[in-house]
């Protein structure tokens, strides 16, 4: 179907290194191509192409999607800790900087002037 096919997710746009489709089993084939040695990281974002293909071009009459990720080594152990219980419960959360703290934890924390005191070795 084509090299670095594009998928709209949300608001962003991914780019699939290869797809194809199966003619004989009837579905869809991710392949994400790593140059380097395989990192359990890419797992993630494979898993995260094939739940797209599923979602936005998958109909009824295909097979479930395939993905194959291709990666120039592999640590055996580390690929198999990477794919066993992929479906275990994850979440994701935000998280947001701020300049200040609350003002309960302002009491309990020293303050820049007491930090900077203590790393000059003042305290």
């Amino acid at each position: 179907m084509g090299k670095q096919a594009h998928l709209l997710v949300g608001e962003r746009d991914f780019y699939i290194d290869l797809l194809f489709y199966h003619t004989h089993l009837h579905c869809y084939v991710v392949i994400e191509l790593k140059i380097g040695d395989f990192e359990p990281e890419y797992v993630g974002k494979l898993n995260f192409y094939i739940k797209a293909v599923d979602e936005q071009m998958r109909t009824e009459a295909d097979a479930q999607t395939i993905g194959l990720l291709l990666c120039k080594n592999k640590d055996k152990v580390v690929a198999e800790y990477s794919l066993s219980d992929i479906n275990k419960p994850m979440g994701i959360a935000q998280y947001q900087l701020t300049r200040t703290l609350p003002k309960r934890l302002q009491k309990m924390l020293p303050g820049v002037d007491e930090i900077i005191k203590g790393l000059e070795g003042e305290l």
